[in-house]
């Protein structure tokens, strides 16, 4: 699946994974390469992150339910946590370095 930054019509991801269950979000990207996630929730909502056994850092954006970007975190760091200020439906992680390769910034849309 794609993500795209609608806004600035930058490619965030080629080849991004939904996670909705339980068990796929709470494993997200735990022991694995780095790659981009989607996490789909019922409702917005403070939605807290860790990166316990995540060996690399990321980058995660916070998307309300029209999936405009609410909040971001660059180069979340491993073996922390992060409990965000905004209440978000979606999370995207995506690879070190791609929020500013892109130029996502703060109330862009973004599709998937």
């Amino acid at each position: 699946m794609q993500i795209r930054n609608l806004t600035r019509k930058t490619l965030l991801s080629e080849n991004a994974k939904i996670c909705k269950s339980a068990l796929s979000k709470f494993i997200g990207l735990m022991f694995s390469r780095p790659r981009a996630l989607v996490f789909a929730f019922k409702e917005e909502k403070i939605i807290s992150l860790h990166m316990l056994f995540v060996f690399y850092p990321i980058d995660v954006l916070f998307l309300d339910k029209s999936k405009k970007v609410a909040e971001i975190k660059e180069n979340f760091m491993p073996f922390s946590f992060y409990r965000p200020r905004n209440k978000a439906m979606y999370v995207i992680e995506l690879p070190n370095g791609m929020i500013k390769k892109s130029g996502t910034r703060l109330g862009d849309k973004i599709s998937f």
